[in-house]
C-alpha cells in the first residue's frame, strides 16, 4: 500500500502530497487522517496521510519510494470530513494544504523530530580494545549502559567533549542514532494505590499488625475506606506518610500501583448548578420551531437569529442542543470573546455537565489538548469555545451555532484566513447539520443574504444563503434602555474639560449612591494614545513601524502594539530637549486614574488587554463583579457583549467616536454594532437601565440608529453608502499585502503584480469596473499603493484590493497570477499575504 503524505513543511513548492510505501507492520494502522513521522530531504519530519492507495496507482517509480519511519497516535487525530474541509480550505483562502490542516489540530500535536542514541545491540560483543574502549569515554559508556536511549541534546550537555568520539562510535555501529518524532505534550499520566482486592484478608491482617509498623497500618486502613483508586500524591497527603511506606504495602502484596491516564481538566474542582429548561416567550418558541424542525430532517440549513439584547437567544440555544443530543447528535457553540467563555461555560456546564468539552486559546497546551481528545474519544458532544473549536472532531455534527455572529475575531488574521461563518456552513453540508448565526447586530452581509431571498411570513428560502429568524422583544417584556447622546464639543464650551460629561458624571455619582453598578467602555487600550512635544511637535513613534507609540503608565513605557517594540517614556523631549512633553488621547489606564480622583473609594475593575494575560484572568475578574465586590466594570470592547450581570443599570461609553474614522469601509458598522452591543448591557433583569454615549460626532448616523436601538435605519443608510462606492455586500474582496525592506523593490515587483493580474483577467473576459450597480460579471484590480500602516516591524507594505461581482472565480485567477510571484524568482524576495473577504484592511 502507498500512503498519501502532506508534509509539514510550510512551503507553497511542497503544497501536494508525497507518496510513501506503508511498511506490513502498519498496514492495519495507516489509514486517511492518521499521523506520520517520515523521511524527507534528510530529516524526519511530521506528515498528515490525505489518502491510501495500492501500489500499483502511484505514479511515483516504486524503487524511490521510501517507507513511512513511524505512526504517531493510534487513532487518526483527523477524520476524513477534515480531510475534505481542509482542501476546501486551502482552495478557497489560497492557503498551503499543511496550513489548513494544522489548523483543525491542537498545538500538542505540531510535533518535531527528536534524536536519541543508545548502545547497540552488538556492542558487547565488540573487542573492547579495538573499538569502544578506544572511542568512547568510561563515563559515558557506563551512562549509556544504565540510560538507555538518550536525547542527542542531552548527551552533548552532559558530554561536552565526546563528539568526535560519538560521531566515530555511530559509523561503526557501536551506536545506534533514531529519529522519532515528539509531540510538545504528552498524555498525562499519574501514579495511582489500587485497594487490596482481597479486603476481608486485609481487615483481619490490620487487626494484627504489628505496633511497630504503624505508618503501614494507617496506610492500608486508609484504602480499605477508599471507594476506588487515590493518587498517590493525595494517599501521601491525607495520610501524611512517604512513599516508602507505600512501597512496602505494594511489595507485601496488600496494594497494587500503577500509572493511570489523568486528564488535565480546566474546571476540575468546580462545580456548575445544575439549571433546568426556562419557559420559553412565544417568540422564542417560534425561532425554536424552525431550528427543531431542521436538526430532525438533517438538512443543511443556516439561520440568521436577530434577537435584540436580552430576548433570550442563549436559551433557545440550550433547547436545540438538547434536542440534537436526544437524536444522538453533537453540537459546536462558538463565542467571539475569551471573555465571554466563563459565563458561557457555567451556562453550557449547568445544562449539559460532563458531555460539554472547552476550547479557546487561554487553556494550557495540555488542558487544551485533553478536551480535544475527550471530543475525538466521544467522551463530549458539546464543544463551547472560540474560532477554532469550529474543528471539533465530532462524527455526526447536529447543529453548529456561532454566537455574536458579525464579530471579527471569526476571521483568522493569519494563515488560513478563513472565516469561521463560512467553515460552519460547509461543515453542515458535510454533516447535514443546521447552523444558527445569531447577533443582534447581524454582520451587513449576512443580513442582505437572508432579506434578499425572504418570503413573507418570518422564515427564509434555502439554497446557501441564511433564512432570517427575529426575536425582536426582551424576555418578560424588558424595555431597551433609553439612550443619551452627548455632545462632547458643547461639554467643552460650557467648560468642562473632563473625560467624563456632566450627565455620565451624575449617572455614575448615582449608582454609587444606589450600590448600583456600571460599565464603561473605551475601546483602546493604554494610559494615553501617544506622546507629543509642545514646544516642537515630536511624536514619539515605533523605529520599526509607521505607527505612534501609546504610553502605559503603571510601567511607564511606550509600546508599539503591532509589533511589541517598547522603551522607556522621556521626561524631556529628545528632539528639542524641552519639558513640555504631554500625554494625549485617553486610555483605559488613565479613565481607571481619573474615577479614582472624581470618586474616592470607587472600586474598579479595568479589564483590558494588559490586565487579563494571566490565565483565568477573565473569569476571576467577572466573578469579582458578579459577586458585586467592584462598582464600575471599565474596559475595551471584551465587556461590550454577552455579559449579563442583574445589577449593571448603568454603561457608559467615554469615547464613541474611537472607531468610527479609521480607514475602513466597516467603521460605521463596527461603531454602530459595538454602541448597540454595549448598551444592551443595561437594564437585563428587574432594575431599569440607562445608557450615555459620549461622542465629538453625535449627528453620524452609526450613532443616531444606535440611541434609538433602530437596527433596519441603520442597515438602509449603510447600505446606500455600499451601494454608492461599491463594497460588500455589493461585491466580494480579496486584499493582497506585499511586504520587503527595500522600497523600490517593492514598488517595481507590485507594480509589475498587479498589471500581470489585470492581463490574466482581461484575457478572460472578466475585467471591468465593479460598482454598487447590477451589471455585466467583472474584476477590478485596484492598486498597488501604501498601506494604511505603511511599515511594519522594519519591511515596507504595500496592497493591491481585488473587487469582483458575480460569476467569477477570482480566487483561481489570482492564484495562477501570484505562484511564479511567491514560489519563483520574480517575486525577489517579496512577501505576499493573501486575504479572501478581508474584514481588516489596515
Amino acid at each position: 500500500m502507498i500512503a498519501r503524505v502532506i508534509v509539514d513543511v510550510p512551503s507553497r513548492q511542497t503544497d501536494r502530497p508525497f507518496d510513501y510505501e506503508v511498511p506490513l507492520a502498519l498496514e492495519g494502522w495507516v489509514e486517511a487522517g492518521s499521523r506520520v513521522g517520515v523521511p524527507f530531504g534528510g530529516r524526519v519530519l511530521q506528515g498528515f496521510v490525505v489518502g491510501v492507495i495500492p501500489s500499483e496507482a502511484s505514479e511515483v517509480d516504486m524503487s524511490k519510494i521510501k517507507p513511512i519511519a513511524e505512526l504517531l497516535d493510534p487513532l487518526p487525530p483527523l477524520r476524513p470530513d477534515l480531510i475534505e474541509l481542509a482542501s476546501w480550505l486551502s482552495v478557497k483562502y489560497c492557503c498551503t494544504m499543511i496550513a489548513a490542516l494544522q489548523a483543525m489540530l491542537p498545538a500538542a500535536l505540531k510535533g518535531k523530530a527528536e534524536r536519541t542514541v543508545r548502545l547497540s545491540e552488538s556492542f558487547e560483543e565488540q573487542e573492547p580494545e579495538a573499538a569502544a574502549a578506544v572511542l568512547l569515554p568510561d563515563g559515558l559508556r557506563e551512562w549509556l549502559r544504565r540510560s538507555g536511549p538518550v536525547k542527542l541534546d542531552t548527551l552533548r550537555e552532559r558530554f561536552p567533549d565526546a563528539g568526535a568520539y560519538v560521531k566515530a562510535a555511530i559509523r561503526i555501529g557501536l551506536l545506534e542514532e533514531q529519529v522519532a518524532i515528539r509531540d510538545k505534550v504528552s498524555i498525562r499520566k499519574v501514579q495511582t494505590v489500587i485497594p487490596p482486592v482481597d479486603r476481608e484478608g486485609a481487615a483481619e491482617a490490620l487487626a494484627a499488625w504489628p505496633a511497630r509498623a504503624g505508618k503501614q497500618r494507617d496506610v492500608l486502613a486508609f484504602m480499605l475506606d477508599a471507594e476506588g483508586p487515590v493518587p498517590l500524591q493525595k494517599l501521601l497527603a491525607d495520610t501524611g506518610t512517604t512513599g516508602s511506606t507505600v512501597k512496602a504495602l505494594v511489595d507485601k502484596g496488600w496494594l497494587t500501583m500503577r500509572e493511570v491516564e489523568a486528564s488535565r481538566d480546566p474546571y476540575a474542582g468546580r462545580t456548575f448548578q445544575r439549571t433546568e429548561p426556562l419557559p420559553l416567550t412565544e417568540g422564542q418558541q417560534e425561532v425554536l420551531k424552525w431550528i427543531v424542525a431542521s436538526i430532525d430532517a438533517r438538512e443543511p440549513k443556516p439561520y440568521l437569529l436577530h434577537g435584540v439584547t436580552g430576548s433570550g437567544k442563549t436559551e433557545v440555544y440550550l433547547q436545540a442542543i438538547q434536542r440534537c443530543l436526544d437524536q444522538g447528535l453533537q453540537a459546536i457553540v462558538l463565542v467571539p470573546e475569551i471573555s465571554l467563555t466563563p459565563q458561557m461555560v457555567e451556562r453550557f456546564k449547568g445544562r449539559f455537565g460532563d458531555a460539554v468539552a472547552v476550547l479557546h486559546s487561554r487553556l494550557s497546551t495540555g488542558e487544551r489538548y485533553d478536551e480535544w481528545r475527550k471530543i475525538r474519544e466521544r467522551r463530549a458532544q458539546v464543544a463551547v469555545g472560540a474560532r477554532s473549536a469550529i474543528f471539533a472532531p465530532f462524527e455526526s455534527i447536529g447543529l453548529m451555532i456561532i454566537d455574536e455572529e458579525h464579530e471579527s475575531s471569526y476571521k483568522q488574521e493569519e494563515s488560513p484566513k478563513y472565516h469561521a461563518r463560512d467553515v460552519a456552513i460547509m461543515r453542515a453540508k458535510q454533516h447535514g447539520a443546521t447552523v444558527v448565526l445569531g447577533s443582534a447586530t447581524p454582520s451587513l452581509e449576512s443580513f442582505a443574504a437572508a432579506t434578499a431571498v425572504r418570503p413573507s411570513g418570518n422564515n427564509g428560502a434555502g439554497g446557501g444563503a441564511p433564512l432570517l429568524l427575529a426575536m425582536p422583544d426582551r424576555v418578560a417584556g424588558r424595555p431597551m434602555p433609553p439612550v443619551t447622546v452627548v455632545d462632547m464639543r458643547e461639554e467643552l464650551q460650557g467648560g468642562n474639560r473632563s473625560m467624563f460629561s456632566r450627565t455620565l458624571y451624575a449617572g455614575l455619582a448615582d449608582r454609587l449612591e444606589r450600590g448600583e453598578q456600571s460599565v464603561l467602555l473605551l475601546n483602546r487600550r493604554g494610559y494615553s494614545t501617544f506622546v507629543m512635544c509642545r514646544s516642537c511637535g515630536y511624536t514619539a513613534a515605533c523605529p520599526h513601524c509607521d505607527i505612534s507609540l501609546t504610553y502605559h503608565q503603571k510601567t511607564r513605557v511606550l509600546r508599539c502594539h503591532y509589533c511589541g517594540h517598547s522603551e522607556n517614556a522621556p521626561s524631556a523631549c529628545p528632539s528639542c530637549e524641552s519639558e513640555h512633553i504631554r500625554f494625549f488621547g485617553t486610555g483605559t489606564q488613565k479613565v481607571e486614574e481619573e474615577l479614582a480622583k472624581l470618586f474616592p473609594g470607587i472600586r474598579v475593575i479595568r479589564m483590558d488587554v494588559d490586565t487579563t494575560t494571566e490565565k483565568g484572568s477573565h473569569e476571576k475578574l467577572l466573578k469579582q463583579f458578579g459577586e458585586r465586590k467592584a462598582d464600575v466594570l471599565l474596559g475595551t470592547q471584551m465587556v461590550a457583549k454577552g455579559l449579563d450581570f442583574p445589577y449593571v443599570t448603568l454603561v457608559g461609553v467615554v469615547a464613541a467616536d474611537t472607531s468610527l474614522h479609521l480607514p475602513d469601509f466597516r467603521s460605521a458598522e463596527r461603531t454602530f454594532q459595538l454602541l448597540t452591543q454595549v448598551a444592551g448591557r443595561a437594564g437585563r433583569h428587574e432594575l431599569p437601565g440607562e445608557v450615555v454615549v459620549q461622542s465629538y460626532a453625535p449627528e453620524h448616523y452609526a450613532i443616531q440608529t444606535a440611541q434609538h436601538h433602530d437596527y433596519d435605519a441603520f442597515v438602509r443608510e449603510e447600505l446606500a453608502h455600499r451601494r454608492a462606492m461599491g463594497y460588500p455586500p455589493y461585491c466580494r474582496l480579496i486584499l493582497v499585502t506585499m511586504s520587503h525592506e527595500q522600497l523600490p523593490l517593492l514598488t517595481e515587483v507590485g507594480d509589475r503584480f498587479a498589471q500581470r493580474l489585470r492581463d490574466a483577467a482581461l484575457a478572460a473576459g472578466v475585467y471591468g469596473r465593479v460598482d454598487g450597480t447590477s451589471g455585466p460579471r467583472a474584476l477590478d484590480v485596484l492598486g498597488p499603493v501604501a498601506s494604511p500602516i505603511a511599515r511594519m516591524k522594519d519591511r515596507y507594505r504595500f496592497q493591491c484590493m481585488i473587487k469582483y461581482r458575480g460569476n467569477v472565480d477570482a480566487t483561481a485567477l489570482l492564484r495562477e497570477t501570484i505562484r511564479p510571484f511567491m514560489e519563483g524568482s520574480e517575486g525577489r524576495g517579496v512577501q505576499f499575504g493573501i486575504d479572501v473577504d478581508p474584514h481588516m484592511i489596515l
